[in-house]
C-alpha cells in the first residue's frame, strides 16, 4: 500500500440489525447496502458499545469503552425509577485525542457531515479535529422535523420541502467532488435517519402502505403491549413490542436513506476513487421497537434500542476496500464501536498515540481474511432507558453472554451460537462458566471506574390505574 486510503465512515441512527434486506428483512429495500455488503465484508456479530446513540458516539471518536470515557447516557438523558440516576459527562471531553484529530495530524483532510450529539458548541466537531463541519451540532434528533426548513445551526435550510437525508447526502457529494487531491480524506458521515421523529417523503410511504396490504401486514396486530416503563418519567405508559416489520414510513425513511448511500457510492466511482476507499458502514445502537411508536422489529434478536439483549447492542456493520477486503465474505466474529479507532489508524498507516488509552483492537487482520478473535466485549450502561431498559451490564466472550442487572443483581448467562433469541437462561445450568464470566465483567468494571446507581428511596410504585404518581427525586 503506497498511498494511505480515503476513509468513509457512515454511522446510523437506531438502525436495527435486521433493517437490512441483506440481515434478513424481507420487508424493507435496501439494494445500495445488499451490494455494498455483496462487494466486502458482511458481519453478524458486530455491536454497539452502548445501547443509545451518544456514548457510541464517544466510543468510536476515542477508541475507549463509553464509561472509561465517562459518557454513559444520551446526553441530555436522565431518568430515575427503583435505582437513583449516575453521573456522566454531556460531551465528548477535549483531553481525548479524537480519530479525526490523529487522522488529521497524519495527513487527513477531516470532514465531519451530519448529526454530532457529543455536546455543546464548544465540544462541536471542529473542536475535535475536523477541518469541516456540516450539521453537526448539540441535537440528538431532528428537532423540527426532516422537512426544510429543519433549523440546524450548522446546516443551512434547503429549499422548502427537502428532506434532510437528501440534504446530508449533498453536502458529502459535494465534500468529496470538492476535495484536495492531493492528501487523502476521511469522511465521518453520520446521518439524522432513522432517528425519530419517524418521517419520509409521501410517495415512498405510499409505496410501502401498498406493499403491507399487498403481504397482509396490519398495523393493528403489529404492536403488542407489555409492561409498564420502569423509569418514573414515563409511567404509567408501557412498553409496546413490534411483533413483525410493518410500518410504512419507517420503511420509507431506509429506502431513502439506503438511495442516499448509493449515490456517495456512485460519487466514488465517478471520481476514480471507490478502489481507493475503505467505506464502513455500522449502526450506534440497536433499532427501536420497543417504545416511541416502536417502529421497527429486530426479532429474532430480544428487545431493541435501551436494552442490554441482542437487539439493543448487536448491530448492523459492513465495510468495503477494494483488493484489500475479500469480496462477498461474511464475519460472525465478535466486534464493537471502539475497535475502529486503532482499526482505521492502522490503515492509514499512522501510529497510537502512547499516551492515548485504547480498548479497541485493530479489525485489519479480519479485513484482509484472516481468522482473528477479538476476545472478550464489554458494555456499562448504569442508566434508565426511554425505551424500557433497566440500568445493567454484560460480556460477551466467545459464544456466552452474561447480562447483570442493577435493580435487583439477578443475572442472565446464554449461549449466542444457540440461542440468539436469549430465550433459554444457562445460568443455572453452566456455574463455571457464570463465574468466569462474573470475575471477568467485575474485574473490567473496577479497571475502568465504573459508576454505579444507588437505591433510590424515595421511590414508590406507580399505580396507573388510580392516577397516584410515584416520587422522583
Amino acid at each position: 500500500m503506497n498511498k494511505p486510503p480515503n476513509i468513509i465512515f457512515i454511522l446510523i441512527d437506531d438502525l436495527g440489525w435486521r433493517d437490512l434486506s441483506c440481515y434478513g428483512s424481507s420487508f424493507y429495500e435496501t439494494p445500495n447496502l445488499d451490494r455494498l455488503a455483496g462487494e466486502g465484508m458482511k458481519f453478524t456479530d458486530a455491536y454497539a458499545s452502548c445501547p443509545v446513540c451518544s456514548p457510541t458516539r464517544a466510543s468510536l471518536l476515542s477508541g475507549k469503552y463509553p464509561a472509561r470515557v465517562g459518557v454513559t447516557q444520551w446526553i441530555g438523558g436522565h431518568a430515575v425509577g427503583k435505582l437513583c440516576d449516575v453521573p456522566y459527562i454531556h460531551f465528548l471531553p477535549s483531553s481525548e485525542r479524537s480519530l479525526a484529530t490523529a487522522l488529521r495530524d497524519g495527513g487527513y483532510q477531516t470532514w465531519h457531515v451530519g448529526k454530532w450529539h457529543l455536546g455543546g458548541k464548544t465540544t462541536w466537531p471542529e473542536r475535535h479535529g475536523f477541518d469541516v463541519n456540516i450539521g453537526g451540532c448539540g441535537w440528538g434528533s431532528p428537532q423540527q422535523g426532516y422537512f426544510s426548513p429543519w433549523g440546524i445551526e450548522t446546516l443551512p435550510d434547503g429549499p422548502k420541502g427537502q428532506y434532510l437525508t437528501d440534504a446530508i447526502t449533498d453536502a458529502a457529494v459535494k465534500q468529496i467532488e470538492g476535495r484536495d487531491h492531493t492528501k487523502p480524506f476521511f469522511l465521518n458521515l453520520w446521518h439524522y435517519a432513522v432517528h425519530t421523529p419517524i418521517q419520509a417523503p409521501e410517495a415512498l410511504v405510499e409505496k410501502y402502505r401498498a406493499k403491507a396490504a399487498r403481504l397482509g401486514l396490519k398495523e393493528e396486530d403489529a404492536i403488542e403491549e407489555g409492561e409498564y416503563l420502569p423509569c418514573l418519567h414515563l409511567q404509567p405508559n408501557r412498553v409496546m413490542r413490534r411483533r413483525f416489520q410493518s410500518d410504512p414510513v419507517y420503511a420509507a425513511m431506509i429506502e431513502s436513506l439506503d438511495t442516499s448511500i448509493g449515490r456517495v457510492l456512485h460519487t466514488l466511482a465517478a471520481e476514480g476513487i471507490a478502489d481507493d476507499t475503505l467505506v464502513v458502514f455500522k449502526s450506534d445502537n440497536g433499532g427501536l421497537a420497543t417504545a416511541e411508536s416502536s417502529p421497527t422489529c429486530n426479532a429474532p434478536l430480544s428487545e431493541g434500542k435501551g436494552w442490554m439483549y441482542e437487539g439493543g447492542n448487536r448491530v448492523c456493520q459492513i465495510a468495503r476496500w477494494p483488493h484489500v477486503i475479500p469480496v462477498g465474505t461474511v464475519s460472525s466474529e465478535p466486534t464493537t464501536t471502539p475497535d475502529w479507532y486503532p482499526t482505521l489508524l492502522e490503515v492509514a498507516g499512522l501510529p497510537l498515540d502512547p499516551a492515548q488509552h485504547v480498548d479497541g483492537k485493530s479489525l485489519l487482520p479480519l479485513l484482509r481474511g484472516a481468522r482473528d478473535e477479538r476476545g472478550a466485549i464489554f458494555w456499562h450502561y448504569p442508566h434508565y432507558s426511554n425505551q424500557g431498559g433497566t440500568p445493567a451490564a454484560a460480556v460477551r466472550d466467545g459464544d456466552w453472554k452474561l447480562i447483570e442487572f442493577f435493580e435487583d443483581g439477578h443475572q442472565e448467562l446464554y449461549n449466542l451460537r444457540e440461542d440468539i433469541g436469549e430465550t433459554n437462561d444457562r445460568g443455572s445450568s453452566e456455574p463455571d462458566i457464570l463465574r468466569t464470566l462474573t470475575e471477568k465483567l467485575h474485574a473490567w468494571q473496577h479497571e475502568i471506574e465504573a459508576l454505579f446507581p444507588k437505591v433510590n428511596h424515595r421511590y414508590v410504585p406507580p399505580v396507573p390505574e388510580s392516577g397516584v404518581d410515584a416520587a422522583e427525586v
